[in-house]
């Protein structure tokens, strides 16, 4: 398998949560999706992760191709990034995977995307990342050959209130140090404390609102790049 192309720096990476758009419906939440990942896409945004957890194996192959499809028809290069769903990834054509951390492991992931890329004859320039809570699963996922890590939660956050109180810029800057992979932040991320998850060495930021509930995403995705 060849080697993924270089990572952006900043890493600007939006996380999708249908489900917390403003003005969804069950009907409706998917072309809404869409459209914000065109719109983001459009905005110069790296990354976007699709994190539908609660979507079937079917669905989720779907969404995923309409996601490209959506990048694609905003000539943007945004890598889409699949939550979990390794084989979904690799079907569809996604640039990675994003793991669970105590989900599928990296070892496994990575052992797929090289039996993929053998049978398909193709070179893949995909990443597979891990999701991490703890200074050990961070250096567990390094020493696994993961390609880059989230830490969370960094600030505090509702979507990651599960993982117990913000983790802080002082213990981001501990994983930065240890786990000699990039380290991208997440967890209640903004405009006025972005600026120190960089300082602190992360490689990049995640977040799941600081985008869907921006007015004006191209400011938004400008002010992350080059914080005050």
């Amino acid at each position: 398998m060849s080697l993924p192309a270089p990572l952006p720096k900043p890493v600007l990476c939006y996380v999708t949560d249908r489900r917390s758009l403003p003005l969804a419906t069950s009907s409706d939440a998917i072309p809404l999706l869409l459209r914000m990942i065109e719109s983001v896409a459009a905005a110069g945004v790296d990354w976007i992760q699709l994190r539908e957890k609660d979507l079937p194996g079917g669905e989720t192959l779907e969404l995923t191709r309409s996601a490209l499809q959506a990048v694609r028809a905003r000539k943007s290069h945004a890598r889409i990034i699949v939550n979990d769903r390794v084989d979904v990834a690799l079907t569809a054509g996604a640039g990675g995977v994003h793991l669970s951390e105590n989900g599928f492991s990296v070892p496994e992931a990575r052992r797929l995307c090289d039996r993929f890329a053998k049978d398909s004859g193709k070179p893949l320039d995909f990443l597979i990342g891990v999701s991490c809570h703890s200074l050990g699963s961070a250096l567990g996922a390094a020493r696994d050959g993961a390609d880059y890590i989230y830490f969370s939660p960094i600030f505090h956050t509702p979507s990651k209130a599960f993982y117990g109180p913000p983790q802080g810029v002082d213990r981001l800057r501990q994983i930065c140090k240890a786990a000699l992979i990039p380290v991208i932040a997440i967890g209640g991320i903004t405009l006025e404390n972005v600026a120190s998850c960089y300082a602190a060495g992360a490689a990049g930021a995640a977040a799941i609102r600081l985008f869907q509930d921006a007015t004006d995403l191209p400011s938004v995705s400008k002010a992350l790049r080059n914080p005050a």
